[in-house]
């Protein structure tokens, strides 16, 4: 599973409050919702923290975004490795990004590396197009030989390769975008799209999509058993 953690600026527009207090009011949401994930026994759980676009935001707004996830990441450190959640952070390629912010993150994959009750991966300065161009560009350092390449071995050389497939993404505020996220992982994904705020979306909303998920009936681009009026086994 995956989320969108989308509407942070607009929960705090709401109560003319400054952007930066929608950032600080999802840390309440991102914990309640990797706990809704791991009691649910999602084993891979994803979450899209900051894109490579992203650095396109005021500064101060960036900054300020740096102080707080590596606050975050020193916080809740210890309760994730309690939790035998295994994390990971895909992107991290950006310069602008602090080293000591850099460190933290490194200290916590070492942390939690042999960990195996869920996988977290926090997608942070992560772009779809970039991860897939770096791919391409790892496959011709091989040599392999073009009429080689398959999915199979493309994927091999992705971030994290192995990384499933993304099931469901949920991305939250009503958006309905992909917004350069995960995109080789989520081609047969299915998207929902709660209107919640991320800061106001809890355990039950996430609980509620899963269950919406588990009624959905995928395909993978073929029909139905009983589509062609034959019977379901």
């Amino acid at each position: 599973m995956a989320c969108v953690m989308d509407g942070n600026g607009r929960w705090a527009a709401r109560r003319s409050l400054p952007r930066t207090s929608g950032h600080l009011a999802a840390e309440t949401t991102v914990i309640d919702v990797i706990e809704a994930a791991r009691t649910a026994g999602v084993e891979w759980l994803s979450l899209y923290a900051f894109s490579t676009e992203n650095w396109q935001r005021p500064s101060t707004e960036v900054d300020f975004l740096m102080r707080l996830v590596r606050r975050v990441v020193r916080k809740h450190a210890a309760l994730l490795h309690a939790r035998g959640i295994r994390c990971r952070f895909l992107g991290v390629a950006d310069p602008r990004i602090p080293p000591a912010l850099a460190r933290d993150f490194a200290d916590l994959m070492t942390l939690t590396g042999e960990n195996r009750g869920m996988t977290l991966t926090v997608a942070f300065d992560h772009g779809g197009r970039r991860d897939i161009v770096a791919a391409a560009r790892s496959l011709i350092r091989t040599g392999v030989p073009a009429e080689a390449v398959d999915e199979r071995s493309f994927a091999a050389h992705l971030p994290f390769p192995d990384t499933p497939d993304v099931d469901l993404v949920i991305r939250t505020s009503g958006e309905q975008r992909i917004s350069n996220f995960m995109l080789w992982q989520v081609a047969y994904a299915e998207w929902m799209f709660p209107p919640v705020l991320w800061p106001d979306f809890r355990a039950p909303h996430f609980v509620e999509c899963l269950r919406a998920y588990q009624q959905r009936d995928r395909r993978f681009g073929g029909v139905a058993p009983d589509a062609n009026g034959e019977r379901r086994p």
